[in-house]
């Protein structure tokens, strides 16, 4: 890649890929010395690996100074949205209640925009909770599909059952179109609608209608309730404080809506020198009408770049708004670093000389020998990361053989980790006794590695070592068993999901 006519200057450098397409930007201080960085450096985690072998080709724009870097990196990820940029803000931020359209529609979240769908709905509480509202309401199913024969939810007077013919379709939809109007704000109106109904019903004598209508009005205003209390204040809220450790910023950020905390949210991010900066920048790109409380002072182009979009940073140095700040900095070491007390107390009970912070644990599932497969979970400094999560279909028999199962994809991950020149984690921990741990161990002989390693049984939870003979016992409360446990029922549920799945696969084939 010639890089010769990239100047040692700040501005943002833009990466494309060989159809010309923005696959990655980013900005820098000195654009030559940051861009060489990439082709030189052999230490790259897996996804940077991937990024520098789509480019295709380098252009760049230069600025006077780090903050105009970074303001215009900040509109050009807007704009392009690169494959290999950290999306701070992804769909699982976000979900969606939707009506279906089937013949008997369903209320059901979504994460996707999409016809007769509202939101977005940031608080989960908030979607879910409106969802069982309408539903318990106007008496929604809420079947996959319709059975032949009403369900529980029937005998409690939850669902009209229109499975049975137990209601017309024209009085089904007269529910749905209710549950819409609430869904787009028009609570009220719907409730003098009812009210008109209500007494129309009571003069004709149809009572049971009337009380029908009664209770859906009396449900109604609970919830219309509820939302103004919410609504007090005129504007949005977003507390943010962070943490830094390690070479990481730890940053924590508290969302209330109209004056009620609905959310928080975490993020983990490489610390260097204006990362809040970056982070505010990227995860306001999209929004408006909010006021963020922020812990310290920070650049006034930054402050006016989000004024623009109706954004008020603020400040606080005393009273209620600085102690939700002290409210968040608490939060942050609840959250972030009672992970990190986990596998600390872990490398105490197994007296281990390194600190176990990407752990993999390994497990087999079968059904009396069928559908056989593995699963792999990966624990990253004490919490789960999904994103590492493997599965495994058993290739080198059939029935039920847990050594060799465990031999075959604990062989399979490390061979594969090896061939890309990926890192290994730090533990490994395998599910079952000393002969799954035997197992185990000799695929990691015949690929010449050394990665430490231990086993977990179920019955007396006793734990494993490679060449000692007895196994270690921990009292049942001991932080690390419980750790220990954590990550392998983890690995355990994850296999029977899968062995179902393939399963429910199975059985619709046949």
């Amino acid at each position: 890649m010639d890089l010769s006519s990239i100047p040692h200057s700040s501005g943002c450098y833009i990466y494309k890929d060989l159809r010309g397409g923005v696959i990655y930007i980013g900005k820098a201080k000195d654009l030559k010395k940051r861009v060489s960085q990439y082709f030189q450096k052999k230490d790259h985690d897996i996804k940077t690996q991937q990024l520098v072998k789509n480019i295709s080709s380098i252009d760049f724009i230069t600025t006077d100074n780090e903050v105009e870097a970074l303001l215009l990196e900040n509109t050009l990820i807007k704009k392009h949205k690169p494959k290999y940029n950290i999306d701070l803000k992804d769909s699982k931020r976000y979900a969606f209640i939707k009506v279906t359209d089937d013949r008997f529609p369903k209320i059901m979240t979504v994460r996707e925009r999409e016809e007769s769908t509202y939101g977005p709905f940031t608080s989960g509480f908030d979607r879910v909770n409106i969802i069982e509202v309408l539903r318990r309401i106007f008496k929604i199913r809420t079947c996959g599909k319709l059975p032949k024969k009403a369900c529980l939810r029937y005998h409690i007077n939850l669902c009209d059952a229109p499975c049975i013919g137990n209601v017309s379709e024209s009085y089904y939809m007269e529910q749905i179109k209710k549950a819409e109007m609430v869904l787009k704000g028009k609570t009220a109106e719907l409730i003098l609608q009812l009210k008109k109904d209500m007494v129309t019903a009571s003069k004709e004598e149809d009572y049971e209608k009337a009380i029908t209508l009664r209770n859906q009005m009396n449900a109604l205003q609970g919830l219309d309730e509820r939302q103004k209390v919410e609504r007090n204040k005129k504007y949005d809220e977003d507390i943010i404080n962070y943490f830094v450790k390690d070479s990481k910023a730890y940053i924590m950020l508290f969302k209330t809506d109209k004056g009620t905390l609905a959310s928080k949210e975490e993020f983990i991010l490489d610390f260097k020198d204006d990362f809040f900066l970056e982070f505010l920048l990227r995860y306001y790109s999209d929004d408006s009408d909010k006021e963020v409380i922020i812990p310290h002072e920070i650049d006034i182009r930054v402050v006016d770049y989000l004024k623009k979009q109706n954004i008020k940073i603020i400040v606080p140095k005393q009273g209620e708004k600085k102690q939700l700040l002290t409210l968040v900095e608490k939060n942050i070491e609840l959250s972030f670093f009672g992970d990190v007390k986990k596998v600390e107390s872990l490398k105490d009970a197994l007296k281990l000389t390194f600190s176990p912070n990407v752990i993999e644990c390994f497990d087999i599932s079968h059904l009396s020998g069928t559908s056989t497969v593995g699963s792999m979970v990966q624990f990253r400094n004490g919490k789960s990361d999904k994103s590492n999560y493997r599965r495994f279909k058993i290739r080198s028999y059939i029935g039920n053989d847990d050594f060799s199962g465990i031999s075959e994809i604990v062989a399979r991950r490390y061979r594969r980790l090896k061939d890309e020149g990926a890192s290994f984690p730090d533990m490994i921990i395998i599910d079952g006794g000393i002969g799954q741990l035997n197992a185990a161990i000799e695929s990691l002989d015949r690929l010449n590695l050394n990665i430490p390693i231990i086993s977990l049984a179920k019955q007396e939870e006793e734990i494993y070592l490679p060449g000692r003979e007895r196994p270690i016992r921990l009292e049942m409360k001991d932080k690390a068993l419980l750790f220990l446990r954590e990550i392998r029922d983890e690995a355990h549920r994850f296999a029977i999901t899968y062995n179902r799945l393939l399963r429910k696969k199975k059985d619709f084939i046949e």
